[in-house]
């Protein structure tokens, strides 16, 4: 079997298949690639046993089909320096040896039969579907990523949970301290399904979805869930179990509604945070009438800071703690120009909202208070 393709085309394939792969595997062939031609058309695959991802190219050329596995690392660092050139393989199934010529020269490496590769799990007939555009999919996954936990005593926290309703399709993320809900407004069902994606799948498919891609059209039932986007899939097995009632820790009626240039925001709090305690990185938000000032203090190593900014403030003057590191992280992840912080008291949740949603979508975040000394 013979087979040409484009170097720079694979090596940006298997650079991405390569995520997949664990540094120790169950299997041994979960290390390799597998290689399969049929009729002009390269599939690869990549699997860590829970995750399948696959993703195709069109051959140049190529002589005969077939399926077989090669070692992931000695592949990957051989072709990821080739300039843009074609790299021809011959390979041969008696011998298990591949070789691969190029431009200056040729190396050859073992095969093994991709027989042994475990088969991917299915999604059943009576599976839910969303179809959403891609560009949104990896939006959303970009935004709610940050706010997963990595708590084995409750695993729901560790995915970003997708919950399909008759009125949108919410995107939630959350590890007990911060939260993000987006909701999809243009995506709903008469038929309600929900599902959580674990976090490494979340950040495979975040990382493979173009911008300009077409739509993505996701499968799933109570175990495994099928993605499909335009340059290939990913197959993988959902966390169980019962996600926390987001919506019951969201606060309503905020009477305190304040205004602020998110970049002016961001930049205090990145200049005032390493005067924080190191343990609890607290940082106290006061307003007052057009003013938001910040203040961190770490009184065993006798260090201070304090900044003020010009904001918008509607509502009765306020001291609230917060966590430093995780309102900059919640800044990180809006690309408005302002954001609006919703408060009602110091111990209830703040709520962090663009100033103008994106369109078709609403987007909120959500911080939990640090207790303050006055």
């Amino acid at each position: 079997m013979r087979f040409t393709v484009s170097s720079t085309t694979l090596s940006s394939k298997l650079t991405a298949l390569s995520r997949v792969i664990n540094a120790k595997n169950s299997l041994p062939i979960l290390a390799d690639f597998i290689f399969d031609i049929q009729d002009g058309i390269l599939r690869l695959t990549a699997s860590d046993s829970e995750n399948v991802m696959t993703t195709e190219l069109a051959l140049a050329e190529n002589d005969g089909n077939g399926r077989f596995a090669i070692g992931n690392k000695d592949l990957l660092e051989a072709v990821k320096g080739f300039s843009e050139q074609p790299i021809t393989f011959d390979v041969n199934q008696e011998t298990n040896i591949a070789k691969i010529s190029y431009q200056n020269g040729m190396f050859s490496m073992p095969i093994e039969s991709a027989d042994e590769f475990p088969q991917a799990q299915t999604v059943s007939e009576n599976a839910a579907t969303i179809i959403m555009p891609s560009n949104l999919l990896a939006d959303n996954l970009g935004r709610t990523l940050f706010a997963t936990a990595q708590d084995e005593l409750r695993p729901v926290m560790n995915g970003i949970y997708f919950d399909l309703t008759p009125e949108c399709l919410a995107i939630v993320a959350t590890d007990g301290h911060k939260l993000v809900r987006n909701k999809l407004l243009t995506i709903h069902s008469e038929q309600p399904a929900a599902f959580i994606l674990p976090k490494k799948p979340a950040t495979l498919l975040r990382n493979m979805l173009q911008k300009e891609g077409g739509d993505v059209t996701i499968r799933f039932d109570e175990r495994n869930a099928e993605i499909t986007y335009d340059e290939g899939n990913i197959i993988c097995r959902l966390i169980e179990g019962r996600y926390p009632n987001y919506n019951s820790v969201i606060p309503q009626g905020n009477p305190n509604v304040l205004t602020v240039d998110r970049l002016t925001l961001l930049s205090a709090l990145r200049r005032v945070q390493p005067f924080a305690n190191d343990s609890s990185n607290l940082i106290r938000f006061h307003v007052e009438e057009s003013t938001l000032q910040l203040n961190a203090e770490d009184f065993d190593f006798s260090k201070t800071a304090t900044e003020q900014m010009t904001c918008e403030y509607n509502g009765q003057p306020m001291s609230i703690g917060f966590k430093g590191s995780s309102f900059i992280e919640i800044l990180n992840n809006f690309e408005c120009q302002d954001v609006t912080i919703q408060l009602a008291d110091p111990s209830r949740a703040g709520l962090v909202l663009p100033s103008e949603q994106p369109e078709g979508q609403d987007v909120l975040m959500l911080m939990m208070p640090m207790l303050i000394n006055d």
